[in-house]
């Protein structure tokens, strides 16, 4: 019921779905391509490591406008980038449906990539700086449930349009959150937060600077350390799911099915930890999940039947994405809000590093027949890396705010 106190507010319950549906819509074009590249694999004969290389340009796309969003954010506004990234990613997948080569492809998948990348820390810096401290961390993890409907949304139109249809019309569904960014430019503004500190914004590189002050030194690396190995393990693995699935001898249609049972189980994932976030804090929420995550990547790389093979993958993705809440929630905690924009977004930025290598070393790795239970090995000692790094480095943010000492902003 403590889930439900935030929806009480129609102010509030207008903004988390305003954005959530915005997540959604980057969920499903996140979901759609580790969809399509394997159908499109087949079609155009691609190889492992063709494949490796797209999905990796997509996360190359993602670090540049997860950074360049964050920073124009604290100048400009969230609301005005949030519109924005969600024009550019919508209309970068529906001219992907008309791509006739590699190349092409490659180039669009940038343009969408820079255009998702930039709309989900702007958009959890929205949420997180317009609610009240006590229902901060919970609304974040809340929104960012929305990105497992966009999976499941995603799953849906794998197993039903690709088969029937194709990966082109995939990618012109993937065109539609373009006429929502109509809606979305009357739905939401700026937090009162962002509007009071408007007049003393800081220049580009002051906001740079201040990541790294003494004030903010630890924190960000801490967050980087987090976000590089929770976006290395997460996008090596899920991107490479259906591909994996079919590997391990399951057909394709079979593979999509299989994919999407999983993907239900994000939902109780985000909803246990938007529950434990605010009774027992970030930290606990994050260490517990991201262990949990490393167990059940350890399991579903070594699994052999198909029961276990559901059962690991499930469990997969309730703590994978229950840590993603997390570290969304965690995240903007940290810097004061003349700062906060550039500082999700440079660790979200750091992060799609491991998002660009994580794919495509599944990728080069598998092209050189590396047996499967090795390549979940490689997540396994990542994830418990970047769990060990909030245990130890990590501040608890749980009732804090980071407005209060101004002072060192720039210090």
């Amino acid at each position: 019921m403590k889930n439900m106190a935030l929806m009480r507010d129609p102010k509030y319950r207008k903004l988390l779905f305003s954005a959530g549906l915005s997540w959604l819509f980057d969920a499903m074009e996140v979901g759609m391509i580790s969809f399509i590249v394997t159908a499109l694999a087949a079609e155009w004969q691609l190889g492992a490591q063709q494949i490796g290389l797209l999905m990796a340009i997509n996360s190359i796309g993602m670090a540049a406008g997860a950074a360049i969003s964050g920073l124009m954010a604290d100048r400009y506004g969230r609301r005005a980038i949030l519109l924005w990234t969600l024009l550019i990613f919508s209309l970068a997948s529906g001219l992907s449906a008309l791509a006739t080569g590699f190349i092409a492809l490659c180039v669009l998948r940038f343009a969408a990539g820079f255009g998702l990348g930039g709309e989900l820390p702007v958009a959890s810096t929205l949420v997180s700086e317009s609610v009240p401290a006590k229902e901060r961390g919970r609304a974040v993890v809340l929104l960012e449930s929305f990105w497992a409907c966009g999976w499941i949304v995603a799953a849906l139109i794998a197993y039903f349009i690709i088969p029937a249809y194709g990966w082109r019309m995939a990618f012109l569904i993937g065109a539609l959150p373009a006429l929502y960014a109509l809606y979305l430019r009357r739905a939401i503004q700026d937090s009162p937060r962002f509007k009071a500190r408007r007049e003393s914004a800081l220049t580009f590189g002051d906001r740079i600077k201040s990541l790294w002050s003494a004030k903010h030194r630890s924190a960000t690396i801490t967050l980087w350390i987090l976000w590089f190995t929770v976006v290395f393990s997460y996008y090596g693995m899920f991107l490479w799911l259906p591909s994996v699935m079919v590997l391990k001898g399951f057909d394709l249609v079979k593979s999509f099915q299989y994919v999407l049972i999983m993907s239900f189980a994000q939902l109780p994932g985000y909803f246990t930890a938007a529950y434990f976030i605010e009774k027992f804090g970030r930290k606990f929420v994050l260490v517990a999940y991201l262990m949990l995550t490393a167990g059940s990547a350890l399991w579903f790389g070594n699994a052999e039947t198909e029961g276990v093979l559901i059962a690991s993958g499930i469990c997969l993705s309730f703590f994978n994405l229950g840590a993603w809440g997390g570290m969304y929630a965690y995240t903007p905690e940290l810097y004061p809000t003349a700062v906060r924009g550039t500082g999700v977004g440079f660790a979200a930025s750091f992060g799609r590093i491991g998002g660009i290598i994580g794919p495509y070393l599944v990728g080069m790795l598998v092209a050189r027949k590396m047996a499967i239970p090795s390549v979940f090995m490689i997540f396994f000692v990542t994830i418990i890396v970047g769990a060990l790094a909030v245990l130890f480095f990590g501040k608890e943010t749980k009732g804090t705010d980071p407005d209060k000492d101004m002072s060192d902003t720039i210090a």
